[in-house]
């Protein structure tokens, strides 16, 4: 799931996003300060509105907001209070990380596209389609992973490119807001010696 909030600009509601919509009609119930947005072909839930969030904890980060376990059960009471028999489950892992290209190939429906191998943990290989012209094996880059939102507020969901699944999406220093990137086209490049799975840390990761 998805925690984004930004007082200024939205108001003082927690938006959680907890599937990709992929473009279907939506609706909503609310009850009480809790809305749910789900699909209306099938009532799969996609997001969650908490309003008035302030009347249950403070948040002050704005953007992607990381919560802590008791945050996350005070809205699962909130929740429960207004009737929705759902509970939010909070994923500790982070989404932004170190991967590195262990095999490529080129896309067999493009001429740009290649899909990738990229490992992202110790334990963990995904399939990445990506057209940065700087991509190759044994590359490390920052990898954003399903459940990442980027600085502009895309979502990082599965999906495919013409035809092919793709599990996550390698970074450029300019999609990281990353401070004097190059305004060209490529993935950040990582020493060699960083660790994949790695968490990304601009001040570690970034130098400008």
């Amino acid at each position: 799931m998805i925690f984004t909030y930004n007082k200024e600009h939205v108001g003082d509601v927690l938006m959680v996003i907890a599937a990709d919509n992929q473009g279907a009609k939506l609706s909503a119930e609310r009850k009480g300060n809790v809305a749910r947005v789900y699909r209306e072909d099938n009532g799969q839930t996609v997001a969650w509105n908490i309003f008035e969030l302030s009347n249950l904890f403070e948040i002050v980060e704005r953007g992607q907001v990381q919560l802590t376990d008791e945050q996350v059960a005070t809205l699962n009471q909130e929740l429960t209070k207004e009737g929705f028999a759902a509970e939010l489950v909070k994923d500790p892992e982070p989404k932004f990380v170190v991967g590195e290209i262990l095999e490529m190939v080129a896309h067999p429906d493009s001429d740009h596209l290649n899909i990738c191998q990229v490992q992202v943990a110790a334990d963990k290989t995904v399939q990445i389609v990506a057209g940065a012209p700087n991509a190759r094996v044994g590359l490390k880059t920052i990898v954003a992973l399903p459940g990442a939102m980027m600085p502009k507020g895309n979502l990082i969901f599965p999906g495919e490119l013409r035809g092919e699944k793709s599990f996550g999406m390698m970074c450029s220093p300019r999609e990281l807001q990353l401070p004097n990137a190059p305004q060209k086209r490529g993935i950040i490049e990582l020493a060699d010696s960083e660790t994949v799975g790695t968490a990304f840390d601009p001040a570690k990761h970034w130098q400008s």
